[in-house]
């Protein structure tokens, strides 16, 4: 194997092949993580404005002065979870992700921030399925039954009309975010990653159920092409009962 590439870990999963890959960038001593789900890259420490931005984004919107409750579905590289425990508020992070794999590679540190999650004292790493505890009547925390959150970040499909698995899809209608907003204390905050331009469909949905709602394009330097590439966060803030019957 190449000195420049490394295949650190692969494994078989119930939502297919996964791997965390080691490279450097031809003619630079840059090293860059990626995990691939089959075919499909997943996530790259090259670009990781997208996934600091839903931290920043989504916790600038919440009021509150201190004390934060925060859910990250989706652990990925875990960017966005540093993002989060970087925020002073913060007083609890849950993690939720859906394959084990991914949190061994951090309790393992075979991922460059695996050792800043796993010793920071306010954040536990969860293995559960994030679609289906937003959906159920017991909530985000396996552990605390009913348990609602100031915060619940979520970076795990490529974009509301791009899931990774069929069951994922009704989580982005009314229905499914009315679920979601359930999980939040009054003044909570939901915010998504997206890899698509912001959706005028999926924003609709959103001030269905949300007081308020609105996409951000997060423009960063694509070294690849020497241009920019952009993401999407959405951040919705609810207000007293937003999302309930």
């Amino acid at each position: 194997m190449s000195a420049r590439f490394e295949e650190i870990d692969w494994r078989a999963t119930p939502m297919g092949e996964i791997s965390l890959r080691r490279r450097r960038l031809p003619g630079s001593d840059v090293e860059v993580h990626e995990v691939k789900l089959g075919d499909e890259f997943l996530m790259s420490s090259l670009f990781t404005a997208g996934e600091v931005a839903l931290a920043e984004l989504g916790l600038a919107a919440h009021p509150g002065a201190g004390g934060l409750d925060v859910v990250v579905g989706g652990l990925g590289l875990g960017y966005t979870a540093e993002a989060v425990l970087r925020e002073e508020r913060v007083a609890s992070l849950t993690v939720i992700e859906g394959l084990e794999t991914v949190i061994d590679w951090h309790e393992r540190q075979l991922v460059p921030l695996g050792e800043r999650l796993t010793s920071d004292p306010r954040c536990r790493l969860v293995h559960g399925d994030f679609f289906a505890l937003a959906a159920g009547a017991e909530g985000l925390d396996p552990g605390q039954p009913g348990r609602r959150f100031d915060a619940v970040l979520v970076d795990i499909d490529h974009s509301p009309d791009h899931v990774l698995a069929e069951g994922h899809s009704s989580f982005y209608g009314p229905a499914g975010l009315r679920a979601l907003a359930g999980q939040l204390k009054p003044e909570g905050v939901f915010a998504l990653w997206s890899d698509d331009p912001p959706d005028d469909a999926f924003a609709a949905s959103l001030r269905e159920v949300f007081a308020e709602a609105a996409g951000h394009v997060v423009t960063f330097a694509n070294p690849l092409t020497g241009g920019t590439a952009t993401n999407t966060v959405y951040v919705a803030r609810g207000g007293d009962g937003a999302g309930r019957p």
